[in-house]
């Protein structure tokens, strides 16, 4: 087991589940942390309206999402198309994440165990 502060999660545009080692302060077994959902908005009638409201809410998605891997030193992020790409960038371009190890995977849709699993074994826990 590692006494780093690490951190996993799977990821697409709609729900994020997060897996740490730690509990911000301390090491402890890696466990599922949260599922994060992404608010979704529908029936906008202006395409720039719906672009802003699509961009303020992947940004609130995207602070949950920080919150529950502050501390971190390194973080795997998996899932399918490019939602983890996207979160690897938006993380290294905020001062607080950008010396934060990342790593990329690709996995389709997972449970909470898979990706608990998928994490663990990553971190060779």
């Amino acid at each position: 087991m590692t006494d780093k502060k690490v951190a996993g999660l799977w990821i697409d545009g709609r729900k994020a589940i997060v897996v740490t080692n730690h509990n911000a302060q301390e090491v402890t077994d890696f466990a599922v942390r949260e599922v994060v959902k992404a608010d979704v908005q529908h029936g906008n009638s202006n395409e720039n309206a719906a672009h802003n409201v699509e961009q303020t809410n992947r940004s609130k998605f995207y602070k949950e999402i920080e919150k529950l891997i502050t501390n971190s030193t390194d973080l795997y992020i998996t899932g399918p198309g490019t939602s983890q790409e996207e979160l690897r960038n938006h993380l290294l371009e905020t001062p607080q994440y950008k010396n934060l190890n990342i790593k990329l995977g690709t996995d389709s849709q997972l449970s909470e165990e898979h990706v608990l699993e998928e994490v663990k074994k990553h971190f060779n826990s």
